[in-house]
């Protein structure tokens, strides 16, 4: 029985030629071997920090926060915020979601929403200087830019932050962003 299986092994076996044998012990020897150099993590929009980019922080996740007028707070009275709207008609809040970033960036095809349900909310009391507001709910939906290093954005102002720079822009929410936001 031995002897079948060696003979058979032996008339399907291949010869590789002694230079083809000898290529896979020289690898990383040769002249093509290339050293790289990675692409420096600080770009010159860090440097000068240009927050209205997206060539900056590139190992951290940047969050867009718009300046202007909010649900909540007085006409006229603009404050920094993320992009958002009234939900009222939509099919589900993704595509409430999708509708709102799509009137502040545009075409929404370099977008990738990371699930259909909302990340988390906060409830909004009324603010004091601003009773005709009834409270309401503020849902947080988490979607990526992907593909592209340039947005056209729609807003009177607008800022790409990090997660330790979005404390600045809203203290009084610290704590819950913290919790909220993982990284």
């Amino acid at each position: 029985m031995k002897s079948c299986s060696f003979r058979w092994r032996q008339q399907f076996r291949r010869a590789y030629p002694e230079e083809f044998l000898k290529k896979s012990d020289a690898r990383g020897k040769g002249e093509y071997h290339i050293d790289f150099v990675p692409a420096p993590r600080i770009t010159e929009d860090d440097k000068i920090n240009d927050k209205k980019s997206l060539q900056r922080a590139l190992d951290r996740r940047l969050y867009l926060i718009l300046f202007g007028d909010s649900y909540g707070t007085r006409k006229g009275q603009d404050v920094w915020h993320f992009p958002e709207k009234v939900y009222k008609s939509e099919e589900t809040l993704r595509k409430c979601t999708e509708s709102a970033l799509e009137s502040v960036i545009g075409d929404l095809s370099h977008t990738y929403f990371v699930g259909n349900a909302p990340m988390g909310h906060i409830a909004m009391p009324p603010a004091e200087k601003n009773k005709d507001t009834p409270s309401f709910k503020r849902f947080f939906f988490k979607s990526q830019v992907i593909a592209t290093n340039k947005v056209d954005i729609k807003s009177k102002d607008f800022v790409w932050v990090t997660k330790d720079e979005l404390f600045e822009y809203f203290p009084e929410r610290s704590e819950y962003l913290t919790k909220m936001i993982i990284s």
